[in-house]
């Protein structure tokens, strides 16, 4: 079975899945306050830059590496609660079939003598 990232699942690898974001931030600013704060030229931002790979390699390694025991899997179609109701619930009865709805009238012709413009006429009605 292929490792699927569940946002619902309580193992420790799923958990670790979503520390990429903040590592990268967290470690984005320790490095700007590092170039900012000290006047050392190996700690300038440019030189320093190589710590996001390190960063990003550290965080994959957890991920890979940290444990799926008690891993619920994640379901693509319907949600749980609707297939353990099918199977558990009551028999499903089949749905007889819905009617189209009757096709609309034909629209009458319009006469020449219709004034469409005239808000006085009688025929017109807005609202």
């Amino acid at each position: 079975m292929r490792y699927r990232y569940n946002p619902q699942c309580p193992c420790g690898r799923c958990r670790a899945h979503g520390l990429m974001g903040p590592a990268v931030l967290i470690s984005l600013g320790v490095l700007f306050l590092l170039d900012q704060l000290t006047n050392v030229r190996w700690l300038d931002f440019d030189r320093t830059w190589p710590a996001f790979l390190i960063v990003i390699g550290l965080v994959m390694f957890l991920q890979h590496n940290a444990s799926m025991e008690g891993h619920v899997p994640r379901l693509y179609g319907p949600p749980a609660w609707q297939s353990q109701v099918q199977q558990y619930g009551a028999p499903q009865q089949p749905q007889p079939p819905v009617p189209p709805p009757p096709p609309s009238p034909p629209a009458g012709p319009i006469v020449p003598e219709t004034n469409w413009n005239k808000p006085d006429n009688p025929g017109v009605h807005n609202g």
